[in-house]
């Protein structure tokens, strides 16, 4: 087995670190208080071509794999979720169904731009009534000669405001329920077709997430994505490679957390010494470091058996979901703690951590959701 890095991916994490910290840290508070989409670092992130890091080069994209893609996503993260959340939307939804299941045609209009970043993506799967139970969907495409027309709402979609394309499921057929579900590709500015509410948010208030309104929004028939009826199927194989994505997240605000609760506990002094002196503390950064350590490993694990192509990962996708996501709750929680009253006021970076990592126990599969993937796997069930 190894475990090591190429010096090409330490290069990519030194990188990434350094644009983390010099372009977005000094911004992380103000976007955050103020909502605020932060539109100045999307160029930016293009060209160091995150925005395109697991497409291949023909299409614009950097031509690397889930290792590298996990890689910048946790470093993005470990300096502010909302920016990672916004790039992994970007690409493991809205770019990546498109590059799996598209036309070539369809990857050469819409991949291509995706990637280079001068587009941004959304996807739009979960309804006010369909969360876990995206079965449940109830946007209906009726056709109409040779267009589709659209008519329903989707929530909770990332970059719902400001994206340029949107991959969008829809009822094609009701009476065959999950296998009459479609995909179709939305562009901003088609009649019918809008960003509706955006949501305000506990945490993660820097990423746009809003609702998506179809009224009567005429999509031609060449937008259809895939197969007729296999939207819903095929994102469930999306969904495979992005919760590796939220689970790389949650590993880097963990990481992040980790580290502030660290550097604060060698600073602040309690009865005439550092309170990282302290047993209590110690035991403290311990747990913590091994559940961090713990779930890095699940994650490139996941990672890795992504790049292998003919490799199914869904189980593995799931478990490093879960665990990653946990252990950021329970480490964010644990900076909290071990800050003290400094925890709960907006001077230090552990309430930003608490109020940020819950959403990765939420989005893309509840943990409760991922258990059931998991033992469903584990039982052969379908």
């Amino acid at each position: 087995m190894d475990f090591t890095f190429t010096e090409e991916q330490q290069q990519l994490r030194r990188s990434v670190r350094e644009f983390a910290e010099g372009e977005i840290a000094p911004h992380v508070m103000e976007w955050d208080e103020a909502s605020r989409f932060p539109h100045e670092i999307i160029p930016k992130l293009a060209e160091m071509g995150l925005l395109g890091i697991i497409f291949p080069e023909q299409y614009g994209g950097a031509g690397l794999g889930y290792v590298e893609y996990a890689t910048a996503i946790e470093e993005l993260s470990r300096v502010d979720g909302s920016v990672g959340l916004t790039v992994a939307a970007h690409n493991s939804l809205c770019s990546n169904h498109i590059y799996k299941f598209a036309s070539e045609a369809q990857k050469q209009k819409y991949l291509a731009p995706l990637a280079q970043g001068k587009k941004i993506g959304a996807w739009s799967l979960t309804e006010p009534e369909a969360g876990s139970d995206a079965g449940g969907t109830r946007t209906m495409a009726v056709r109409s000669g040779t267009e589709w027309v659209l008519n329903g709402a989707k929530t909770f979609t990332t970059n719902g405001h400001y994206a340029d394309v949107c991959v969008a499921m829809a009822v094609t057929d009701k009476s065959k329920e999950s296998h009459g579900i479609s995909a179709f590709i939305l562009e901003k500015g088609m009649p019918g077709f809008k960003p509706g509410k955006k949501e305000n948010k506990l945490g993660m208030r820097a990423s746009d997430t809003s609702e998506v309104i179809f009224s009567d929004c005429r999509v031609p028939q060449e937008n259809l994505l895939g197969q007729e009826g296999q939207g819903f199927v095929n994102s469930l194989q999306i969904l495979d490679g992005g919760r590796i994505s939220i689970a790389a997240l949650a590993l880097g605000m963990a990481q992040g957390a980790l580290e502030a609760a660290t550097r604060y506990a060698k600073q602040r002094k309690q009865f005439g010494k550092a309170i990282s002196e302290f047993q209590a503390i110690q035991f403290k950064l311990a747990d913590m470091a091994t559940e961090v350590e713990a779930a890095r490993l699940l994650v490139y694990q996941a990672a890795w058996l992504a790049d292998q192509k003919s490799v199914r990962f869904t189980k593995e996708s799931s478990m490093a979901k879960l665990f990653a996501s946990e252990v950021a709750v329970r480490v964010a929680n644990e900076c909290v703690q071990i800050h003290g009253g400094y925890g709960f006021i907006k001077d230090y970076p552990a309430e930003k951590y608490y109020r940020d990592v819950k959403l990765c126990t939420i989005g893309e599969g509840t943990s409760e959701i991922q258990k059931l993937v998991i033992a469903r796997q584990l039982l052969g069930k379908k």
